[in-house]
C-alpha cells in the first residue's frame, strides 16, 4: 500500500522532534547524569525481565528454585549484564582512547572527563541504586552488611565522579574489578543448577581465583602506585574528592583482601575433595 507524501513529511518532522529532544535535552550536558542514571535503572528492570523470561523456557532447573532464588537469579543476571558493560566501558576509556592518557595536554588528568564517561558511570549510579535498593528491600537474603557498605560506597564514589568531572580516571579504574561479578555468579549458578561436583565449577573456581588477583587484588596496588605518581594533581581537587580518592579504593581494597582469603580457602577445600 502506497504512502501519500503527506504522510512521509509528518513521520520526518516527528522524527527530526525526536533527535531535538535527545540531543537537546537527553543528551545535554546539564541533563547527562540524569538521564544516564535513568537510562541505567530502566535498564536494570529490562535486564530482570529477561533474565526472568529466559531462564523459565530454557533453564530446566530453573523452574524448581524457590521464589527468593528465583529473584536471587535474576538479580545476579542483572550484575552479570552491568559488570559486562562497564568493564568494557572501563578498558576502552582507560586503555584505547586518549582520555586519560599522560601524552595528552587537555589539563590535568583527575578532572578529565567526556559525554561518554559521564553517561557510562551514570548507568553505573543507576545499577548500585537499583541492586542496593533490592538488598535493603529483601535483607539480608541478596547480601549482608558487607554488600550494603560495598554498594553505598561505591555508589557515593561513582556519582560523585560522575557530577563532578573529578577522578573519573580512578573511578573506572576501580570498575574494572567487576570483570570478577560473572564468574562469581556463574559460580551461583552452578550450585544452583545442581553442578557442584562438575569439572564446569571447578574451572570456574580457578577463572574466580586469577581474575580476582588480578582485578581486586593487583590492580589496587596499581592504582594506589598511580595516584602516588600522580599526586600533585589529586591533591588539587576537592576535598571531598580527596579523600574519596584515598580511602574508598582503601576500603575497597580491605574488602576484597578479605573475600580473597575465602576464595582461597573454598578452592583448597575443592581441591582436597577431588583428591
Amino acid at each position: 500500500m502506497a504512502v501519500s507524501q503527506q504522510t512521509v513529511m509528518a513521520i520526518k518532522s516527528y522524527q527530526n522532534q525526536a533527535q531535538v529532544l535527545v540531543k537537546n535535552y537527553l543528551l545535554a550536558d546539564p541533563f547527562l547524569p540524569y538521564t544516564s542514571i535513568l537510562f541505567g535503572i530502566l535498564a536494570c528492570k529490562v535486564a530482570y525481565d529477561l533474565s526472568q523470561l529466559i531462564s523459565s523456557f530454557y533453564i530446566k532447573s530453573y523452574t524448581g528454585l524457590t521464589k527468593m532464588q528465583k529473584i536471587e537469579w535474576n538479580n545476579r543476571g542483572i550484575s552479570t549484564i552491568h559488570a559486562t558493560f562497564i568493564t568494557a566501558m572501563s578498558l576502552y576509556l582507560i586503555f584505547w582512547s586518549d582520555l586519560y592518557s599522560d601524552q595528552q595536554l587537555a589539563g590535568l588528568v583527575t578532572f578529565r572527563s567526556s559525554p561518554l564517561s559521564t553517561f557510562g558511570l551514570g548507568i553505573s549510579v543507576g545499577y548500585f541504586l537499583t541492586d542496593l535498593a533490592m538488598i535493603l528491600w529483601l535483607y539480608p537474603s541478596l547480601g549482608g552488611i558487607e554488600y550494603v557498605v560495598h554498594h553505598s560506597f561505591s555508589g557515593i564514589a561513582v556519582a560523585y565522579s560522575m557530577f563532578t568531572g573529578e577522578a573519573q580516571l580512578y573511578t573506572y579504574m576501580i570498575l574494572i574489578s567487576e570483570v570478577t561479578t560473572p564468574e562469581i555468579n556463574m559460580r551461583w549458578y552452578l550450585d544452583m543448577a545442581g553442578m557442584k561436583r562438575s569439572s564446569a565449577y571447578l574451572i570456574n573456581g580457578v577463572v574466580i581465583f586469577f581474575a580476582w588477583l588480578v582485578a581486586r587484588v593487583l590492580l589496587f596496588f596499581y592504582v594506589f602506585y598511580h595516584v602516588y605518581l600522580h599526586y600533585d594533581q589529586v591533591i588539587q581537587m576537592h576535598t571531598f574528592g580527596y579523600l574519596l580518592v584515598l580511602v574508598v579504593p582503601l576500603l575497597l581494597a580491605i574488602m576484597n583482601l578479605v573475600w580473597f582469603g575465602k576464595i582461597v580457602k573454598g578452592l583448597r577445600k575443592t581441591l582436597a575433595k577431588r583428591q
